[in-house]
């Protein structure tokens, strides 16, 4: 759907109706940009448990009105406590979920963050409608019942998320049941009041003691030292648009190598994917190539082992005010329902971000205690003059390029239309692929010209039969001389809309 376009208000797409209802209820009581963006993420974490989570991660690009562009990364670490050497021994990948891939949650300290650089309500009227949303009950959408279906083991075998989604039969409950989660409605009221108590208080207790309980090695004191970062972005400017998308440990910079290509674009994805896999890690742990990531100049790049498949791994929420306020959010588990642990007396599901860490000791991702992992969040936002764009996508590792395919909606004139156009993703094994992988939508663009680039560099081509999640659920909202508008996903449950200001 696309919203209609008005001279004033704020511009809002995210992937579930639900963030949409927070979002207008914190405008209608005089919230703004960012107001509406906090409130719209909390609200997913109820209604999108296999997406996103106050057990997950959070990266944030913010525009002032003034033009100023900063990247809010709120990326747990490694717990202290993390036996690199088990887990070694073990295996030459990390594993894809349980409690040792469990890193410091850092979705709630996001938006803390995001909340007092303008926030015009209190954190706890924000996380308002998703307390009550988790206490009154939310129908479970067509794309969570999915996510059930392909993650059903998993679910099978946790308490907490077996209770939540499964029947007695042991069957994931269908689309329309209503699913009521008091515990998490319960932790959403204690964050609201005082959101620390995620790190130092009760919360923090009760999720160090789950965790440990199934032999993780996160602890209170793991979650007491985080963090959120307010950084620069990394920034790239093309003709009169300037690109802004989070430094590393997100990949940010392969969208900027894509969006400053100098060959086709499979074969920039192609070059840039084998950087990223080789050369992202935490620059607060070790220097890291950011040349070579955005491919200024030649460096070493083999192929690295890659993480799980990342299908309903995220949830982006973008956001664009009359005033020139932007905020691109997305917050994720990784994986679908992340490490397969619903903590159940907070109701949070815990993210398997330590999943996407390296085994290999000369890594710059590699695993070690107190280190960010490689992320694949990549929220962006382009700027030129009288226009304001603000993206964000669900995708996992092929997020660069998914969102690359949709930059033309700096100029396009029907948004919706952009996002419902068949796209191509690469990867391997986190597509579900045995190797490195081209994989298309039906009718997409200049698919033969796809297959013979993919040919010639080594790729397996596949073809979905139909829209597929793995193609990435896109958020999109702008303001454009035109005015405001929006635009969500055809893939997704989304919902977008141009809210009115109160006057």
């Amino acid at each position: 759907m696309t919203a209609p376009s008005t001279p004033a208000g704020i511009a809002f797409a995210a992937p579930h109706p639900s963030a949409l209802a927070a979002a207008t209820e914190v405008v209608t009581d005089g919230g703004g940009v960012i107001d509406a963006a906090v409130a719209a993420a909390a609200a997913l974490t109820v209604a999108y448990p296999h997406q996103c989570s106050l057990g997950g991660d959070l990266v944030a690009l913010i525009r002032t009105p003034a033009g100023r562009v900063q990247a809010v990364l709120s990326i747990g670490a490694a717990a202290a406590a993390t036996d690199v050497a088990a887990l070694r021994a073990a295996g030459d990948r990390m594993p894809a979920g349980g409690p040792q891939t469990v890193t410091v949650p850092g979705v709630v300290a996001g938006w803390a963050a995001l909340a007092g650089l303008g926030a015009k309500l209190s954190l706890a009227r924000l996380l308002g409608p998703a307390s009550e949303l988790a206490r009154t009950g939310v129908p479970v959408s067509a794309g969570l019942a999915r996510a059930a279906i392909a993650r059903r083991a998993v679910l099978q075998a946790d308490p907490g998320l077996a209770a939540l989604l499964l029947a007695d039969s042991g069957v994931p409950v269908p689309p329309g049941t209503v699913l009521r989660q008091p515990a998490l409605a319960r932790t959403l009221a204690t964050v609201g009041d005082d959101w620390r108590s995620f790190y130092q208080g009760e919360v923090a207790d009760q999720l160090a003691a789950g965790v440990q309980g199934l032999g993780g090695p996160l602890r209170v004191a793991d979650l007491q030292a985080h963090r959120a970062e307010l950084t620069e972005p990394l920034q790239l400017t093309t003709g009169a648009t300037t690109w802004s998308v989070a430094p590393p440990p997100s990949q940010g910079a392969a969208l900027l190598a894509m969006l400053d290509a100098h060959a086709d674009p499979l074969t920039t994805a192609h070059r840039a994917e084998q950087r990223r896999d080789a050369l992202l890690g935490d620059p607060r742990c070790g220097p890291i190539d950011l040349a070579g990531l955005l491919l200024h100049r030649d460096a070493p790049a083999p192929p690295a082992p890659v993480g799980p498949k990342p299908a309903g791994d995220t949830a982006a929420i973008t956001v664009v005010g009359g005033d020139g306020t932007v905020v691109t959010l997305i917050q994720s588990v990784f994986q679908s329902f992340g490490a397969g642990i619903l903590e159940p007396t907070t109701g949070v599901v815990l993210h398997n971000r330590g999943s996407a860490f390296s085994l290999d000791p000369t890594h710059p991702g590699r695993l070690r205690p107190g280190a960010r992992p490689p992320h694949s969040l990549c929220p962006a936002v382009a700027t030129a003059p009288g226009q304001l764009v603000a993206l964000g996508a669900q995708g996992g590792r092929a997020q660069p390029w998914i969102l690359a395919q949709v930059a033309a909606a700096l100029t396009t004139g029907d948004p919706a239309g952009l996002l419902a156009q068949p796209r191509w993703v690469i990867g391997g094994r986190e597509l579900g692929r045995p190797e490195p992988s081209l994989v298309l939508e039906p009718d997409v663009p200049g698919a033969d010209a796809l297959r013979a680039t993919a040919a010639r560099l080594g790729r397996a081509v596949t073809q979905w039969p139909a829209r597929h999640d793995d193609a990435g659920h896109v958020q999109l909202a702008r303001l454009t001389p035109a005015g405001l508008d929006a635009a969500t996903d055809p893939r997704a449950d989304g919902a977008a809309a141009v809210l009115p200001v109160p006057a």
